[in-house]
């Protein structure tokens, strides 16, 4: 979930920014490996529980009120991540533009719509319906993105990862017991994040910005879009539910601030491919957490389906050598052109 907002803003910095051709990687350390890997697996972690800590918060808050905290929290904690690096925010209305659309698509949206589909179905099947974002975004990608060229491994992982999500869905037997709104949502919810990173791609990429800034920039005006919708459509809470609370603030200020500054640290020391993988984990994660903490059931179909829309979206990522090169090439002269003009994004 929170993953494809760090995962847009990666894209960005990846496509502007490539170190010169000459330049060789520093050696890494013995002690520099468990680092990285510690910070992986804390990363999987608050992922995972995001699902969990949403469940918790609507027991005691209604869904645009969650987000609102949640989004409240996280901004405060790359707040003060930007002043302790002194960044400053981005300017231009234009720019401020396109990050408002951004932060609807990548923040506001999805994370109202999983807020909500918790209300009727439990954080592990959520945990699973957002693990189809690489799927959406495949199936987009081949539409909107001309680089992107449809292979049979790619075409034959989109299937696959669909038929994963029909078996989780119990399709054979009618979607019985499932509640069709909530599910809904929560698909939805996962295919904004890949419309919202195409957005960010065509319309945000060059602008000179560090990601931080840009990031933090983004989540502020989601908590402006909140701060404009849940008082009309929730109104304010007439008592504090302490638990629930401290979910949201959890959700926020770990799963939505410290996860993407984490994220950002992991790109840097392993780059984005081993970064991305933290993905494949969410959902495994989320299921763990639901049924041993929660005690939601879990029906066979649910983890074999899991497992085969992990297995889609995998195969989806497989790229061509004609492909990688083509990109490569792309890559490098889109950061010859930014180092002209405009710096690091």
């Amino acid at each position: 979930m929170c993953y494809e907002v760090a995962s847009s803003m990666v894209e960005i910095m990846s496509s502007t920014v490539t170190a010169p051709r000459t330049q060789s990687p520093a050696p890494t350390r013995p002690g520099a490996r468990l680092d990285w890997r510690l910070r992986f697996g804390a990363l999987s972690l608050i992922w995972g529980f995001s699902f969990l800590l949403i469940k918790v918060g609507t027991e005691g808050y209604a869904p645009f009120q969650v987000t609102f905290g949640r989004l409240v929290f996280g901004t405060a904690v790359l707040a003060a991540a930007m002043a302790v690096k002194r960044e400053r925010l981005p300017r231009g209305a234009r720019l401020w533009g396109h990050m408002a659309v951004a932060a609807f698509l990548l923040n506001a949206l999805p994370f109202s719509l999983f807020a909500f589909a918790e209300l009727t179905i439990p954080s592990t099947l959520a945990g699973i319906c957002n693990a189809t974002s690489p799927l959406w975004g495949m199936a987009l990608s081949l539409v909107a993105l001309s680089e992107d060229r449809p292979t049979r491994v790619r075409v034959a992982g989109l299937g696959l990862g669909f038929l994963g999500v029909l078996t989780v869905l119990g399709a054979w037997q009618g979607f019985h017991g499932l509640d069709a709104t909530g599910t809904a949502m929560a698909l939805l919810a996962s295919l904004s994040y890949p419309i919202g990173w195409i957005y960010v791609r065509r319309t945000l990429a060059g602008t000179g910005n560090s990601h931080l800034s840009m990031t933090g920039a983004q989540l502020l005006l989601a908590t402006l879009q909140l701060a404009v919708v849940t008082p009309l459509f929730a109104g304010f809470p007439t008592h504090v539910d302490l638990v629930p609370l401290l979910a949201i603030a959890a959700l926020g200020a770990l799963g939505t601030g410290v996860a993407v500054l984490i994220q950002y640290g992991l790109v840097a020391e392993v780059g984005p491919t081993t970064a991305q993988m933290v993905t494949y984990f969410i959902p495994v994660i989320a299921t763990a957490a639901g049924v041993a903490i929660l005690g939601e059931s879990l029906g066979w179909n649910t983890p074999v389906g899991a497992v085969i829309v992990l297995a889609g979206a995998a195969l989806t990522q497989v790229r061509g050598r004609s492909a990688h090169a083509w990109r490569s090439r792309g890559s490098a002269e889109g950061a010859s052109r930014s180092r002209g003009s405009a710096g690091s994004a």
